[in-house]
């Protein structure tokens, strides 16, 4: 029996959103204890709920502000649902964010023994993978070169290349495959589906609807917080195309 990697029930998130500029702490308390604040209510995800199962290769499909991110922020445990229940089974790599466990003022040396600890790995660790991880990277000439002079690109290489130097059990990834060169992207998607052989799931936010249908078996759409659909990938593309308006 395949076990369940991620599932959601009844997942809510909601923010709040203030509509007045405030100048200092010390007005922000005044207006807050004279119940002056002007608050709004803003539902990022409304009653999500669905299963992955381990070892699927699940596609989030939505326009921008859909909750996608949010989504996978829930998942990876960087946000915590106002309302709902979220489990998962097994180590989370995620690459959310471009950048997220770099230091830009560091090297890029430098920032693979950072970003290598944060993710738990040992020194010892990435000295064993280092020239793996440089390797597919693609940045052996620009090693001692601090990483605010790299591109986006080359950042979301770093960041790929450490987070599936080993296999992790959820590896979810925001967007970092349409980044950087073609031929590239066809690299990481090719260590994806090796992936598949030792039973990562990989949750994977896109706007390529070719990238989906090449990688995922299942996929979801989500429009204003809500979850509109979950399936089999090709059809919930299809869906998607046919309702882009």
């Amino acid at each position: 029996m395949i076990k369940d990697a991620v599932s959601l029930k009844n997942v809510s998130i909601e923010f709040n959103l203030h509509k007045e500029n405030i100048g200092s702490f010390k007005e922000y308390i005044i207006k807050k204890i004279k119940r002056e604040l002007v608050v709004d209510k803003f539902l990022a995800l409304d009653d999500i709920s669905f299963t992955i199962k381990k070892g699927e290769v699940v596609g989030i499909l939505g326009f921008n502000g859909a909750g996608k991110s949010t989504l996978l922020k829930i998942i990876s445990g960087i946000l915590r649902p106002t309302k709902g229940d979220v489990r998962t089974e097994g180590m989370i790599s995620p690459l959310i964010e471009l950048g997220a466990g770099f230091d830009m003022e560091l090297t890029a040396r430098e920032n693979i023994y950072l970003n290598g600890a944060i993710l738990g790995y040992s020194r010892k660790f990435i000295n064993e993978k280092f020239d793996e991880i440089v390797e597919f990277a693609e940045i052996d000439e620009f090693l001692d070169v601090p990483l605010k002079n790299y591109s986006s690109g080359m950042v979301a290489r770093i960041g790929f290349s450490i987070a599936t130097i080993v296999k992790p059990e959820i590896l979810i990834i925001d967007e970092i495959l349409s980044v950087g060169d073609y031929k590239f992207q066809r690299k990481c998607e090719d260590r994806i589906k090796n992936m598949l052989m030792g039973q990562t799931t990989v949750i994977i936010v896109s706007h390529s609807i070719e990238q989906i249908r090449s990688l995922c078996s299942q996929a979801l759409i989500l429009k204003k917080g809500k979850l509109i659909e979950f399936g089999e990938a090709q059809a919930i593309c299809d869906q998607y195309m046919n309702n882009m308006d």
